[in-house]
């Protein structure tokens, strides 16, 4: 898919809660909380203009029974896609506006995923340093597949700075 990143925009978090309220329309009370994290979550944050939410979840494996029904929604089905006990959909076809990640109460991810998005929220100077290295890979790469793997590192080191605030200050 093309990189489209962007200037970080106000209408990011309208969007986040429209989808959320229409999604607790389709799962009701098996969703316990919806959350919006990833750059699009973040104030000021250069972004490709996908929203992440991610929402939890009472059971990850009823999730897997309204496959065919988010389909009909228009929503691709790609399920773990690479994370144990995660369900993804991804909404827009090639022009996606949204990645929903659903993850059980209890797993893990949750946690390190909020950490992230709390951190970058409360550091704006590496919100800064991570817009400036996002540009400079949308530069040399024209696609997310290459795009996406090339932060990996960099990303990685931000969540390692953001754990250590975390366990700091908690």
């Amino acid at each position: 898919m093309k990189i489209r990143l962007t200037e970080y925009s106000e209408d990011w978090s309208e969007r986040f809660q429209v989808e959320a309220e229409f999604l607790k329309t389709i799962f009701s009370d098996e969703i316990i909380k919806c959350e919006h994290f990833g750059s699009t979550a973040v104030y000021g944050m250069k972004a490709k203009p996908v929203i992440d939410m991610m929402c939890i979840v009472k059971s990850i494996e009823k999730v897997d029974s309204y496959n065919k029904q988010m389909e009909n929604l228009g929503y691709d089905v790609a399920g773990e896609w690479g994370i144990a006990g995660r369900r993804l959909f991804r909404k827009g076809g090639e022009n996606r506006s949204h990645h929903i990640h659903f993850y059980q109460l209890d797993n893990p991810e949750i946690e390190r995923h909020l950490i992230f998005r709390d951190y970058l929220k409360s550091h704006p100077q590496e919100v800064a340093k991570y817009s400036r290295y996002k540009e400079e890979l949308a530069q040399r790469f024209d696609t997310t597949s290459h795009y996406s793997p090339a932060k990996k590192e960099f990303v990685s080191e931000i969540e390692q700075k953001a754990l250590k605030w975390f366990s700091e200050n908690n």
